[in-house]
Parts: C-alpha cells; structure tokens; sequence
C-alpha cells in the first residue's frame, strides 16, 4: 500500500528532494489509520507539498491528497461514495411484487434501501477524537486571530532568526558516542536566514584551536546573528566544546566586581565551598577519619587548580579594563550599564572558554582600555572569534579574517591590512581572467559567425562550438556598493562662532568634574575629545550645546548656531515598531515621502530597508537612520558622541569624508583611532579635572596613554 502511494507521489512530484519525499511517506505509513477526510490529511503534509511543488495550487495539492486517502484507504473511499453493492439472482417483476407487497416487503428493501454497513455505524470513541480536534482547531483560530488583533495595537512583530546546518554522520556517531573529542570546529553547509531574507546560504566555517578570527563585513549582513546562532546552540558545535558570548552586561547586586569576575571559576568556586563545609565540621569537633582525608584532596585540588592566584589574575583584569583597586571593592549594582559590560568581558576573559565571542568589544572602551586588550587577547590561549570595526584592533589582534560576504564566508590568513592587500588582488586577477576570457570567447564567435555556413570550414566550425560549451562560466566581479553619507550643506556663519572661557562644572560643589576650561570653535574646527571614561568628555559636550550651564565661567554662541547632536545612546533611544520613514516623519511631521526618503538615502537607508521596522534592522543601520534624523533640523555645527560604536569599517570610512566634506564645524569624541586620524585638526584631553591641547596629535597621545599603562600594571 506504501508503495502504491509512493509511486502516485513520484509522478505528481517529479522533482519531490528526497528528504521530503521520505517525510511525507513516514506519515502516511505511520498515521494513515489516523486521518478521517483528506482536510486532516492535507492539514498533515499540505505545507510540505506545497514546498515540493510551488506552481501547484491549493485546490490541486487537496485533491492529491483526496486521491491519497483513496489509495490508503480504498474500502473506506468506495464505502463513502458508493455504499455496499447488492447483485440480483434474477429479473424482477415489479408489478406483481407489488400486487403482494405484504409479503414481498423484505424483497423490495433488498433492491431500492441500502443495508448500512456496521462500520459505518457512528464509533463513540472516533466521534470523541473529532469533536476533540475540531474544538483544538477553533482555539488555535482564536488564538491566531486575539495575536493579529495585538499585533494590530501593539505594532509590527519584529522578526527573529533562524538556523539549519547538515551534519556529517561520522561526527554524528563520534557525538553520540561521546568520542568526539576535537577542539577544532567545523560547522559546515549551513543557512542562516532573519525573517524571510536569507543572511548565509551553503556557506562552511572552520574555527581551528588556537587561533584568533576577525569577522567582517558590511553592516546587515549578519555577523552578530552568526555569533548568537553558535552562542545560542542553533548552529551545532561538539558540545564538549565550552562558549562564552558576551552579549548582556552582568546583573546589579552586592556582589563585588572582584568576587563576581572570580565566580565565573565554578570548580574554584565548589571547592573553596567543600574546604569550608569540612574545617566546619571538624572545628565542632567531628572526628570522622574520612573527614581529614576528605580535607587533604581539597587542598591537593585547590594547589593544582593554582586556586591562591586566581584573585591576582582577576585583579589584573579587572585593573587593565579601568577597575581602580577600589572599584573592584565596589557591589555591581552601584556601575552603570557600560561598566557592567566591561564587567561581563573581565568574567568572560578569566573564564577562558574553549571558543570566546567577542562582538564589538572597543565600543565599551576607552582607548587606554583598548590598548590593555589589544596587549592581552595577543596571548589568548583558546579559540576566539571577534566582530569589530576597529581597524587598528583588527591589525592588531586576529591571527585570521573572514570576510562575510554573498551569503558565505571567505577565510583569509594574516590581519586586516594583509586580508585588504590579499582581497584586492584576488579580485583584481578574477577580473582580469573574465575580461581575457570574454576577449577569447568574442574571437572565437567572430570566427563561428564568419564561417558558419561555409562547407569547407563546417568541421572547424562545429570544434569551435564545442570549445566554448566546454569553457568554464566565469562571472564578472561583484563589487560591493561604496558606502557614501552625505551631510547637509551648513548655512555660513561670520565668527566668533562658540567660545567658552574659564568655565568649570560640578554635579556638586565638592566634587568639580573640570575647571578653567577655554575652548573656542569655527565652522572650520575639527575638534577631537578624546580621555578615559568618566572624565568628562560628555558632560562638556552638553555645556558645549547648552544643555548644562556651567557652575562658573561663560559660554558664548552665534544665535544663528544650530547643534546637530547624535550621542552614543541616540541608536538605543529610537522606536523600535516604526519603519524610518515613519520615525522621520513623526521628528519632523508635514513634508512630502520623497523628501523623508532622500533623507534617509543620503546616509544608506535606501529601497525596502526604509520601510523595514526600525528593530529589524542592525545596529549600524539603526545609526545611519539615527544620523538622517539629525541631520533633518540642517544643522551647522556637529557634536558627535562615539558615533562609530555600531558602525562597520567601510560606514567609518565614509563618516570621515563626510565630516572633512561638511560645510559647518564639528566637535567629535571618539576612541576610533583611525577615525580621529582621518579628521582631527585639534585634539583636546579630559582628564584630571582639566581639559587641554595636546601638540602632535593623536600619536602624541597613544605614547602618553601607553605609558601610563605601563605604570598602572607594574
């Protein structure tokens, strides 16, 4: 019976992938007895069927699985259609078994009333089993239809991602077994897709033991969505193999930032905990021999484990990442958001996780900060794999990059600058070999042309044509979009533009964050601010634009100064259920669509992103949208905060020509080396309650910050 339904599936799907021919045959053999009608039997393979044939209409893939039920259930099918058949001996006379109905009356029954059939008598226990079903399906419309009416009030539902992969059976057996015991990992012929677009198609990653990858490649394209698929399971590693992703900062409480960084270390953790529960149990005066043995292992164990130094290491780590010694005294509750991110990124390096993920980590950072570790990943002893946008981290720390690009990944061996130069020439020869190749396939035509229909060239003719069939197909180069932002023409402004002289600031009296501050700026100024973390930097910016009035000194500005200002949380604070075309116009309400559109285009947001969910998108493209937004008010002066935290290289790339491009001034803070290379004409240092010039710029700078790096560890 399988069989016969097998074969009706091969001839209406031809083309059926054998994965899903294998499905829809498990449920028929296993579930036939199951299905009433061929509405239950479509709701069970319906969908696959579809799959398996996408020009079929819904009527014809419910009549093939009408024809299926026939073909598992033939009794059944001719019973419901036609009844039980009854065959007549002999001609019957009508009349005269009329003239005797009395007696004939069981006769007549036999040849104009059908006997029911006892199967087809009502089952209580079949009727129970439907009703069961068809209440279950009315819950689940209910269900549906109260989902539709939320997502109606409360806005667009924000898609999620989802993964699949194909496993070797080798390694399947080696898992299952418990034998597999390789560091290295291979996740090969996966697709990871968000919602309906597809991110990576086929596409294979090996991660060897060891070794340090930088993942690149344009914002969108999926990077930290790879990085949650591994973290999250969906993409299957050997589970023996231990993953740290540090995504979410670590949670307040009055947990010390020393003693929550050593927690991570759960084996030093129970054992500290067993030596205490023992020295307990013999300082009561428990004299069990087994006790003292008991208490000598611990200790053995705590000694191999090096479990005395493990409060220095955290120390170290904590120290580097800009935990003064009485910071790490403090409870975790008391630091603000970015200080438990860098919190979560200690616990993760102490923890030293047989493959670490890293996903943006400079952007908690101030540059001392990124200096430590840079230093510190250069000897990281396991796996590590690190999305940044930071090109000297990247030149500094991966040991391998792989470019994410057209749905794969592409490895290359060295840092940034050697995978540009490699990449470079690599795309340069594939050109060069498609341009000789067309240049060979056009002469080889031009002869075939020529001589076509001459009798005498006929056998070259038709070698010709064999040749080209056998050539390879080469494709022209897919360059990738130049990324270019563009910032409003600024209205010209006669000087003095902004000045601040002798000013001073404190949230309290006691406690000044700076003072004597002198700072003057034109429409030409391109100002970089640059120190560590709480010094300052974005207080001043806030004095600068008059969003804080100083506790002493002045502040005098042009009255036909407008501040544009995109500040380090603005990508946080836009409305996640709104596409950025409706943020927009909601900012800046009464323009015409075209108008919020060429907005949004001028800083990449361009065809059917504009219309996505502002949540759908990835954190540099919320950023490009967060810049549009600014930029709506056409301002003059630019006060940039840590623009670059969710931008990839190229977006840094073009941030950088477009501020030397803009017409106004602009004052930036920012620890994105290579973006403070490309623009500042000034950089200025807070610190120390003071905020000053520093002459020869920013390499100046680094050789101040490494030296008291270097005195700060020692």
């Amino acid at each position: 019976m399988a069989a016969t339904s097998g074969e009706y599936i091969k001839s209406q799907f031809p083309t059926i992938d054998d994965e899903l021919y294998q499905y829809v045959e498990g449920i028929l053999s296993s579930s036939a007895d199951d299905f009433e009608d061929g509405t239950e039997l479509y709701d069970a393979i319906g969908e696959v069927l579809h799959e398996a044939a996408s020009d079929k209409s819904e009527v014809e893939i419910r009549n093939i699985c009408e024809r299926l039920l026939g073909i598992l259930k033939p009794n059944k099918s001719d019973l419901l259609n036609h009844g039980p058949t009854k065959v007549l001996n002999a001609p019957v006379h009508l009349a005269s078994m009329a003239a005797n109905l009395e007696d004939n009356v069981q006769d007549i029954k036999s040849i104009w009333m059908m006997t029911r059939d006892a199967g087809l008598k009502v089952d209580a226990k079949k009727l129970e089993k439907a009703e069961a079903k068809l209440q279950q399906k009315q819950e689940k419309r209910s269900l549906d239809m109260q989902m539709n009416r939320n997502q109606a009030t409360t806005g667009p539902r924000l898609e999620t991602a989802t993964a699949s992969q194909v496993t070797s059976k080798k390694e399947t057996k080696l898992e299952d077994k418990g034998n597999n015991r390789t560091q290295d990992i291979r996740i090969e012929n996966f697709d990871v897709a968000y919602g309906n677009r597809v991110l990576l198609q086929a596409a294979d990653l090996t991660l060897a033991f060891g070794r340090r990858y930088g993942l690149v490649g344009r914002n969108g394209l999926g990077k930290t969505t790879l990085l949650r698929m591994i973290s999250s399971g969906q993409l299957r590693i050997p589970s023996h193999i231990s993953v740290l992703h540090v995504e979410q900062e670590v949670v307040g409480d009055d947990t010390t930032a020393l003693q929550s960084v050593l927690q991570c270390d759960t084996v030093r953790e129970r054992l500290i905990a067993k030596e205490k529960e023992i020295s307990t149990k013999l300082n009561n005066g428990c004299t069990e021999p087994e006790l003292t043995q008991e208490l000598t292992d611990v200790y053995t164990q705590l000694q191999n484990i090096e479990a005395d130094k493990a409060p220095a290491r955290a120390s170290i780590i904590l120290n580097g990442l800009g935990f003064s010694t009485e910071m790490q005294q403090r409870c975790t509750k008391e630091f603000s958001g970015g200080w438990r991110m860098r919190l979560a990124l200690a616990r993760a390096l102490f923890s030293r996780p047989d493959l670490l993920l890293l996903d943006e980590p400079t952007n908690m950072l101030d540059i001392k900060a990124i200096i430590w570790l840079e230093n510190y990943l250069q000897n990281w002893p396991t796996t590590l794999l690190v999305v940044s946008h930071d090109r000297h981290f990247l030149d500094t720390v991966p040991t391998d990059i792989l470019h994410l690009h057209s749905q794969r990944i592409e490895a290359y061996r060295g840092n940034y600058e050697n995978f540009e130069k490699t990449k470079t020439e690599k795309l340069r020869n594939q050109q060069r070999e498609f341009e000789a190749q067309q240049q060979h396939r056009a002469h080889v035509q031009e002869f075939i042309d020529r001589f076509r229909y001459n009798a005498n060239r006929a056998s070259s003719v038709q070698s010709k044509i064999k040749m080209l069939e056998k050539l390879p197909e080469l494709k022209p180069i897919e360059k990738e979009i130049e990324v270019v932002l563009k910032f409003p023409d600024a209205e010209p402004l006669s000087p003095p533009i902004l000045q601040i002289n002798e000013v001073s600031f404190g949230y309290t009296s006691e406690m000044p964050i700076f003072t004597d501050v002198n700072l003057g700026a034109t429409l030409d100024s391109r100002i970089c601010i640059v120190g560590d973390n709480g010094a300052g930097k974005t207080t001043l910016l806030k004095i600068i634009m008059g969003m804080l009035t100083p506790t002493k000194g002045m502040r005098h500005v042009h009255r036909n100064l407008k501040f544009g200002y995109f500040s380090q949380h603005h990508v946080d604070q836009l409305e996640m259920n709104v596409s950025s075309v409706e943020l927009l116009q909601s900012s800046y309400p009464g323009k015409p669509i075209e108008e919020y559109r060429r907005q949004l285009g001028s800083f990449g947001i361009t065809g059917d992103m504009a219309l996505q969910t502002v949540g759908s998108l990835s954190g540099g493209q919320k950023s490009r949208v967060a810049f549009s937004r600014m930029c709506m008010g056409n301002p003059n002066f630019l006060v940039l905060d840590e623009p670059t935290n969710h931008l990839d290289i190229e977006t840094i790339e073009a941030l950088g020509k477009a501020i030397n491009k803009f017409t106004g001034g602009v004052i930036l803070v920012s620890h994105d080396e290579r973006l403070i290379r490309m623009v500042c004409k000034e950089l200025w240092v807070c610190g120390g309650g003071k905020v000053k010039s520093i002459e020869g710029g920013f390499d100046e700078y680094r050789k101040i910050v490494e030296r008291e790096l270097e005195a700060q560890l020692k």
